[in-house]
């Protein structure tokens, strides 16, 4: 049996984790290292599973307690070169990974470890590097893109052969447009190299999905430029434009910043 959970998703902190009855990897440690030991013992999950972590891109949301989650656990963690580079130069991770834990990967160079086949895809964003994943495991294609500046074609590729997605929707238009943040912010945001607005989501959903597809997460969401409630109502608008029902062709769900989800089994 294949399951997910997310421990935290949005800019207060990031950390994914996919797992069989006999293996686990984590993706991305942007959440305290207290919280997520709390969150296994809560699920009975014991993180002695986990036997691997793979990155998406250094910056702190997502990385800042790597090296003392790999430390404690004695865990190899999988990244691109730039983004090792990245998180060993990140003020914010204090604690950083040791060298025999630093394992290297390549964009479209597939990797097996494990109960996972797992194949890195880039995704554009201003950080060192950014990557998304497509693994496989039992069967099931798990896709995760998040901190996404615009959908490439490789990544509609991907979103066409996904049976679970989870899937950047950061920002309202208008919540971003007329919000507190500069304008520079606002323009960074919104750039090639930014984040998926929930319109820019809908649309990639839409015109990529299959009938394969049976749940997504939309995950990532701004504090200050979205509302959870208002990124599904909006996707679900866009859906509907293309003939797609949300809850009947596929599953759509939130994921919160700061509270981990339920177990999701993925079947």
């Amino acid at each position: 049996m294949l399951r997910f959970i997310s421990f935290g998703s949005g800019s207060s902190g990031n950390c994914y984790y996919l797992y069989t009855d006999n293996d686990g990897l984590l993706i991305d440690v942007g959440v305290g290292v207290r919280i997520l030991k709390k969150s296994f013992h809560n699920y009975g999950v014991p993180p002695q599973n986990v036997h691997h972590i793979l990155i998406t891109h250094d910056h702190a949301d997502h990385v800042k307690s790597v090296g003392s989650f790999s430390r404690d656990f004695k865990l190899p963690v999988y990244a691109t070169s730039k983004v090792h580079k990245g998180i060993e130069q990140n003020c914010c991770v204090r604690c950083k990974i040791l060298p025999e834990h630093k394992k290297l990967i390549e964009v479209n160079v597939p990797i097996v470890f494990g109960d996972f086949k797992i194949m890195p895809f880039h995704i554009p964003h201003d950080s060192q590097d950014c990557v998304g994943y497509q693994i496989e495991s039992e069967g099931i294609v798990f896709v995760l893109m998040t901190d996404v500046g615009h959908v490439t074609d490789e990544m509609k590729r991907i979103i066409g052969l996904a049976n679970y997605l989870v899937l950047e929707a950061n920002h309202d238009d208008d919540m971003l447009k007329n919000g507190p943040y500069p304008e520079h912010l606002k323009s960074r945001i919104k750039s090639k190299i930014g984040h998926l607005s929930n319109r820019e989501c809908g649309v990639a959903l839409a015109e990529n999905a299959t009938p394969n597809l049976k749940h997504v997460w939309l995950c990532h969401l701004s504090e200050e430029n979205n509302h959870p409630e208002l990124a599904r109502k909006t996707i679900e608008h866009v859906l509907r434009g293309y003939g797609i029902i949300a809850g009947t062709d596929f599953k759509l769900d939130v994921l919160k910043r700061k509270v981990p989800s339920e177990i999701q089994e993925l079947i």
